[in-house]
């Protein structure tokens, strides 16, 4: 899983936004973000462009675990609570998968372990495989 981490530092989104990946098993990933005053709305609590980011960033690395680059086809997210705290951490679990299509529900918690959202996304998984020198 060290080759999948390695392929994701070249998301220099993801670095902009401060998202660093925690963990990746195969069909299952866990980042996480730091909240800074960079990531608040007008009414001081996380944006929810910056929680999809987040969720989108965990669908990615769960997604292209296997090896073969899988890109997001669709994406919907539902917010519960208002993201607030030092954190938030998304994980991401794989629901079904064929040879074209895989699902997955991301789980987004702050640092009191709230559900603050859910994202399910959808990918197309390529032929091509991720290659990381």
């Amino acid at each position: 899983m060290d080759k999948i981490k390695k392929y994701f530092e070249n998301d220099k989104f993801a670095e902009y936004t401060g998202i660093k990946i925690i963990k990746i098993e195969k069909g299952w990933a866990r980042v996480q973000m730091d909240i800074t005053k960079n990531h608040l709305n007008g009414v001081g609590i996380v944006h929810g462009g910056a929680i999809f980011t987040l969720a989108d960033m965990a669908f990615a690395a769960a997604a292209n675990s296997h090896g073969n680059i899988s890109v997001g086809i669709n994406a919907s997210i539902s917010y519960m609570n208002a993201g607030k705290g030092k954190f938030l951490i998304a994980e991401a679990e794989e629901i079904s998968r064929n040879p074209k299509l895989s699902s997955y529900t991301v789980k987004i918690t702050d640092d009191e372990n709230k559900l603050v959202a859910i994202f399910q996304g959808m990918a197309y998984i390529k032929k091509e495989k991720i290659h990381q020198e």
